[in-house]
């Protein structure tokens, strides 16, 4: 069985790791000074429990575990067909290589997304009042679905925080859990041998038939703690337990589950405890934050646009979101700016 992982940062890196000590047949695409350190050393992993003080601190403290060989490339278009294709990357990268995926693909490959935020199927096999409606803050001009078949798509929803400290290592401190559904909500056949996959390389996972109201889930607490996190540099419980900032979450989780109730989404806890969830992640980082302190573009759109593009649809307002999208994407903008060259 050949596995390929499009884009073994964080949490592509991660998943590559665990499927290989499996025993499966897994290559990676990566670029840059990421894909030679893997190329040269194999991609490491370490763990921490620990929540005290920076990555790279941290990092001196552990002893690394040993490196997994990969076949690695930043040529997808030189692996050939694969028995599974798993998408990692960050949703803004994905237009772009979405026209490149189906080398990968046989006859009956599925491709998994495992991406945050909205993703660019939702209303593909929804069923609903929107069947077929195209998000323009995820897929801009149609591109991914032009070049993905639905028939392809599994959604996945992950949990996991873990982070690239430095090309080829990955620090995991916490979490690891999957979720993975089906567009159509079917409990098929091959989301089953998905799920023996993952439970051959001890990941904890579960398979459901609603898989658009796990994204939401997902989706309640990170719409509020990345942003504002990219915005205060703050890590999330420090968010959670300032007054100012929790209370602001708060509204926004609130304009989140409004749209969310609006597309018939039930939300299966409350507000309060989703918010008690994500403050017990401790001084995690969130990939927003990450994003911005490495200087690259974010998931805003996502995370946030999507979310006021959908309130517009239905009719909700989303000031608080709105206002967070505006100041995410300014600051995209400067930071842009700063990093390049003077000439």
């Amino acid at each position: 069985m050949k596995i390929c992982i499009v884009g073994a940062g964080a949490v592509g890196g991660y998943l590559a790791i665990r499927l290989a000590q499996a025993g499966l047949d897994v290559s990676v695409v990566a670029r840059g000074s990421h894909l030679q350190a893997i190329c040269t050393q194999g991609l490491k992993l370490m763990s921490s429990p620990s929540q005290e003080g920076s990555p790279q601190t941290r990092v001196e403290h552990l002893s690394r575990q040993r490196a997994v060989g990969l076949t690695a490339t930043d040529d997808l278009t030189s692996l050939g067909p694969q028995d599974w294709v798993f998408v990692t990357v960050k949703a803004h990268s994905l237009p772009q290589l979405a026209p490149q995926l189906g080398s990968l693909c046989g006859p009956d490959t599925p491709i998994v997304i495992a991406q945050n935020g909205i993703p660019w199927w939702y209303f593909r096999r929804h069923g609903g009042e929107f069947e077929g409606h195209s998000l323009e803050a995820v897929d801009p001009g149609g591109v991914i679905a032009a070049h993905l078949p639905i028939e392809r798509i599994i959604g996945c929803v992950v949990y996991i925080a873990v982070q690239l400290v430095e090309p080829g290592v990955l620090l995991h401190t916490g979490g690891g859990r999957y979720i993975l559904g089906e567009p159509d909500g079917s409990l098929s056949g091959r989301l089953k041998a998905l799920g023996q996959i993952f439970e051959q390389a001890q990941l904890h996972t579960t398979l459901t038939s609603q898989i658009r109201t796990e994204i939401w889930q997902k989706l309640w607490g990170n719409s509020a703690f990345n942003p504002i996190s990219a915005l205060t540099r703050a890590a999330q419980d420090e968010m959670a337990h300032y007054p100012p900032t929790r209370n602001l979450i708060r509204a926004v989780m609130q304009e989140t589950e409004a749209v969310a109730h609006a597309l018939g989404i039930h939300l299966p806890m409350s507000l309060d405890e989703r918010l008690e969830n994500a403050t017990r992640v401790g001084s995690h980082r969130t990939s927003m934050l990450q994003d911005i302190e490495l200087g690259r573009p974010t998931e805003i759109e996502t995370i946030v646009g999507a979310i006021t593009e959908l309130g517009r649809l239905v009719a909700v307002p989303t000031p608080h979101l709105d206002t967070l999208y505006a100041c995410v994407k300014l600051l995209e903008r400067c930071s842009r700016r700063q990093s390049d060259p003077v000439s």
